[in-house]
Order: C-alpha cells, then structure tokens, then sequence
C-alpha cells in the first residue's frame, strides 16, 4: 500500500493505492452504464474512535483484489465505457470536528448535514478525468467516536457489491479471509446469446426516449435535490414485522399461498404509501421493484461477481384495488412479480440493452420504474439483507448507518438494523412536499403502525426534524 497526503486546516487528504497496478481495462457492462456516473454514499457512525492510518493500510490491502475502485473510468472508441486499472487510487480524507458525536437513531436520523461527513467526486467529471471512482472521509468526533462516509461510483458496483467491498475491507482490517471477487464483465454480455428472435422482447421494463424527455426528467431530480423532496424514517420493531406477516398469512389462508416478511412489509407500505399519493380510483399504481439477479441466472453469473447486477419488476393495481384488496393478497402480487424474475427473462433484456448500445442509443435507455417515478409508480429497494451492521474495523459495529437525503419522489429502502434489534427494520420515505405536510397529522404514524403494540409504535421522523415547507 501506498499512501500520500496533503493537509488544510483541521483535515489531511490521502491517496490510497495498492501498490501494484495490472493496467488491465475492464469495459462496463451495459447495466453498469444503464446506471450512469452517478455516486452512491453510505456513512457508518461508531461509538469508538477508528484508527486513521490503520484504516488506510487495510485500505490498499484491500484494493490489490478490488484494483477496479483505484482505476480511472475511460471512453471507450464505440461509446461504451471501461476502467483502467492504473493503481491511480481513493482518495480518503481524516478530518477532526469540533462537535461531539449525537446520538442517532430512528427518531434522530443524521440526514440533515450528512454531506459534512463525505468526500464528494463530481458525477460529471468522471470519464477521462482524474477523478476517483471511491473516496473515504474519516471524522473523528470530539470526545471520542468516528464516522466514515463512503462514495462509491454506481457504474462499478450495484449495492450488493458495495457492501461487499466494505465487508471485505473489514475483514482484512481484522486479519481475516474473504472470497475473491469475480470482476469478469464478459458475463453480462454473454448472457444474451441464447435469446433467440426480436431483441425488443426484453425492454418491458426499459424505455428509449427521446432527449426532450431525458432532459425533463432529470430537470425534475433537479427540483428534488432542491428541496422539493423530503425523505422520512421510521422503523418497524421485529414483533410489529411478526404482525404484519401473520395478518399476510391468515388473509391467504386456505390458498397455499405463501409470503415472507418482506412481502407482506412492502404489501403494507404499497398500501399506506398508495393512501397517500391519493390517486383515482380507476388510475393505475406501480410497485417498483428492485431485485438483485445473480441468484436467477444459475451459474451463469457466479455469486461473487463484482459489479451491477440489478433488474425490476412492476406489479400493478387500480388504486381502488389497492386500498380494497387485504393485505395478504397485496402481498401474493409482490411475491408473483418477484417470480418474474426468470433467467429467460434477464437473458432477454439484456440482449435488448446490448442491442441499443450497439445501435447507438443507450444514452437514451432508462429503465421505465425510474422515468414514472413522478408520476404512478412506487419503488422499493429492499437492503435489509446487507451487512449495514456488519462493518466491524476492530473497534465493533456501528450504531446507526445512514445516507444522504433522496432526491426522486416516492422512492423507499428497507434497511436493517442493528443486532440488538433482533431483524427490526428502518424505512427510509422520499416524499413530495405535499404528502410530507400531510404526514405531520398524528394519524397518519397510526397508519403505517396499526401492528404495533402502543408502547412499541415508531413516530415518522423528518429529514429537517420536521417537514419542509
């Protein structure tokens, strides 16, 4: 490992290489392109004080199997993108602040200026440039404590890979093994070999529009990043998940029909979320859901493949069907769109998306859920299966994990929470403005807590402590 710094007042700035470079050119894939270069953060808060230089040796340990993360996105001649392995390296930054560390949770989330607490890398100066694909900030807090904020360009990694990554990263802080990752983006591609006939088959769930069209979509995230979204959290304890599963349960009961807790929470939240958004009865709402693929392909993507592996499906229902239907059979159709998720099917749309980049048109390309974002469709992103709490540097887990404020409306994650919880989870809410004025009635934390005991009942909390106006 190689490390070097420059200093500013009460910060100093790394270069973390791994020491060796391979200048092997990985070319992204084309989910990993259909993401674009934006960046993900992820900020992990730690009752105990992190060991800067330790973290940065590990670090470049770490990166000598993941040399991606110290690379350099580049052009390449047909439009597509790649990343030269160079060893150019993350840049982490270890900064003291003169505050000492809030207790956050659930009720006190650390959204609002969260962005202190990251190292930020410009989406839009990426390719070509300079510009490292992960960076660290390391802040210690007064009295005691760390918090590490990390960002990682989603072209290079979906979520599972992230956490991945960082896992790895702890464990070889700790002196122990980990798997080897897989960064062979040939896999992706060859999936579409055996899809056979019209390669339009597979963009069901993917749009090719027209730039007019992009330009506004991306005008309204604009918006969003401007206030005009406000996420909110609130948690649901692991007896209220029970309720809600076994009230699931006995709505299909004859049926042989069954769902599992996280059917039946993301039934619910269809359900209370689709309340709010309070569209006509005959208007059709959508159920976004993001799914990780590897598990549907056999073996023809390995599980320890690095890199975007992401689809959805969209179940849907008349908004009157949404509110009538119980609980439990809302939860059947969340289960059955997850079912679509068949290797014939991925093989499909990625045939689809090789065939727009190869004619040229990806830049055009969006998956549908994202373009209706703003309008009937609701997308859930389930992380409660990551290691969130996992991330243990030698001094324990974090208490809270957190990232910064959503910017696309009626967009959720379920998370999990710490091993105290016992497999509690926390939702985070991106909201309209409007619907979030309409959460400050108390009647509406009743409605997304009607399973929970009264002492166990979770209050909505707001990115601001309170919602914008």
């Amino acid at each position: 490992m190689t490390a070097t710094a420059t200093a500013s007042g009460a910060k100093r700035t790394f270069a973390v290489r791994a020491g060796e470079a391979s200048g092997d050119r990985i070319r992204l894939s084309v989910y990993d392109m259909l993401i674009g270069t934006v960046y993900t953060p992820r900020v992990f808060f730690y009752r105990e004080t992190l060991d800067g230089e330790a973290l940065r040796a590990s670090l470049g340990r770490t990166l000598r199997k993941f040399p991606i993360l110290a690379g350099r996105m580049k052009r390449d001649p047909d439009g597509g993108l790649s990343v030269l392995c160079d060893d150019s390296g993350v840049r982490f930054v270890e900064a003291y602040a003169s505050v000492p560390m809030p207790d956050y949770g659930p009720r006190h989330t650390a959204k609002k200026g969260l962005e202190r607490h990251l190292s930020h890398a410009m989406p839009f100066w990426v390719v070509d440039r300079d510009t490292p694909l992960f960076t660290v900030k390391l802040t210690h807090m007064r009295g005691g404590g760390s918090v590490l904020g990390l960002t990682m360009n989603h072209a290079v990694a979906d979520g599972a890979s992230y956490m991945s990554f960082v896992e790895s990263w702890a464990r070889e802080h700790r002196g122990l093994d980990y798997p080897e990752p897989s960064h062979d983006r040939g896999v992706i591609d060859a999936l579409a070999e055996s899809a056979l006939g019209d390669t339009s088959i597979g963009g069901a769930h993917l749009t090719v529009m027209e730039r007019g069209r992009k330009a506004a979509f991306f005008g309204r995230i604009l918006r969003g990043s401007l206030g005009s979204v406000t996420t909110v959290t609130t948690r649901f304890t692991a007896a209220e998940l029970a309720a809600i599963k076994a009230t699931a349960m006995a709505d299909l009961a004859g049926t042989e029909q069954w769902v599992s807790t996280n059917d039946a929470l993301t039934a619910h939240l269809w359900k209370v979320l689709g309340a709010l958004h309070d569209r006509p009865d005959t208007s059709e709402t959508r159920l976004g859901l993001i799914a990780d693929f590897r598990s549907f392909v056999g073996t023809a993507v390995p599980d320890d493949y690095w890199g975007n592996a992401v689809t959805n499906t969209r179940p849907r229902m008349t908004a009157a069907e949404l509110r009538s239907r119980p609980l439990g059979e809302v939860a059947a159709a969340v289960r059955a769109a997850h079912a679509e998720n068949t290797e014939h099917r991925i093989r499909e749309e990625v045939a689809f998306l090789r065939a727009e980049r190869d004619a040229g048109r990806f830049k055009r390309v969006m998956t549908t859920m994202a373009l209706d974002s703003f309008d009937g469709t609701i997308a859930i992103n389930n992380w409660s299966k990551l290691p969130f709490y996992s991330i243990d540097f030698g001094q324990g887990a974090p208490f809270w994990y957190d990232f910064t404020s959503m910017v696309v409306p009626w967009t959720v994650h379920i998370a999990p929470t710490p091993a105290d919880q016992d497999g509690a989870r926390d939702v985070h809410m991106a909201l309209p403005r409007a619907q979030v004025r309409a959460l400050e009635e108390p009647a509406w934390v009743g409605r997304f807590h009607p399973y929970a005991d009264c002492g166990e009942v979770f209050p909505l909390a707001f990115m601001n402590a309170k919602a914008k106006r």
